[in-house]
């Protein structure tokens, strides 16, 4: 579910990195975080033993999203039962759900008095529901904590089951987000154990719930223009609202190497054109994750949520 990455952190010019290691260009490169907010929030993660994505996957925008009370809550777990090849998320047998883990997200989300949030989780496929009913406790915790705020969940595929996805649809989230990663050449490669067909059919059930749907790919793994353009014009056949489109940065050498830098300008051409295939709303740069800007989005969600009703 989530891309650990290790940037280099500078101030000022950027230290020069290992031999081994290929150098990042300048776009990547992220400040040192030094706002007293963000020790503030790590601190209260930590004393609700919660796992976050931003923490788990190193995230590159950790920096500057806690420095603004902004995080991604990752639930049922630190260990994943795949082993996706761009993801650094530990793979193997996880423990038993914590049965009071939805009460202390709700907690969390609740102090920080966000108006929209991102939750998004491992893989649980020992599961029967693969988590369905975990994450149906966990927004309901959540809704009944922060009653204004837009939620926003980032889910697995069920392995196709809809059923299961149901059980989190109906607690009613506002957006429902499950990520391609990559292209259909590459998805065997990236994602190992998911499919195309799985993911197109829980995204379009999703849809036809009438749920706000999003989805993400990572560039850089080898795709094409021509291939992620496909991509985006299935997408927007299947209706999904909101699309996100970041650079790839592999964790670790044992991981899929970077086939190369996609550049600013590059990325900005690939939003335009998934505007004009009639993507609702488009986050594309180097940076971009899933939950990129998300605590910004309140409004834009409302909005696709009130047009959604009238589908």
């Amino acid at each position: 579910m989530a891309e650990r990455v290790h940037l280099p952190i500078v101030e000022g010019p950027a230290a020069a990195e290992p031999a081994p290691r290929r150098r990042h260009p300048a776009w990547i490169r992220v400040p040192l975080p030094t706002k007293p907010t963000f020790f503030e929030v790590k601190q209260r993660v930590g004393e609700l033993k919660l796992h976050t994505v931003c923490e788990s996957a190193s995230c590159p925008n950790i920096g500057e999203c806690w420095s603004r009370r902004a995080l991604t809550i990752m639930i049922m777990g630190d260990i994943c039962t795949r082993s996706c090849r761009f993801c650094d998320v530990t793979t193997g047998r996880p423990l038993p759900l914590d049965p009071d883990e939805p009460r202390r997200v709700a907690t969390m989300l609740g102090e920080l008095d966000l108006e929209h949030t991102v939750i998004t989780c491992v893989d649980r496929d020992d599961l029967p529901d693969f988590g369905g009913a975990h994450w149906a406790e966990t927004i309901r915790a959540v809704k009944a904590a922060c009653p204004t705020m837009t939620l926003e969940v980032l889910v697995g595929d069920f392995k196709g089951d809809t059923a299961n996805a149901d059980i989190v649809l109906d607690a009613a989230p506002d957006v429902f987000a499950h990520n391609l990663e990559t292209v259909p050449r590459l998805s065997r490669q990236v994602r190992v154990q998911a499919s195309y067909p799985r993911s197109y059919k829980i995204l379009e059930h999703a849809r036809r719930r009438g749920a706000v749907t999003k989805t993400g790919l990572m560039l850089g793994l080898g795709e094409t223009q021509d291939e992620v353009v496909e991509v985006l014009r299935e997408v927007a056949g299947l209706g999904v609202d909101i699309v996100t489109l970041g650079q790839y940065l592999a964790p670790s050498k044992s991981h899929l190497p970077i086939e190369r830098y996609w550049s600013p300008a590059e990325f900005a051409e690939l939003g335009r054109i998934a505007t004009e295939l009639g993507i609702a709303h488009v986050e594309s740069g180097p940076l971009v994750r899933s939950s990129y800007h998300a605590d910004g989005q309140a409004a834009l969600v409302r909005d696709l949520r009130a047009r959604a009703a009238q589908r």
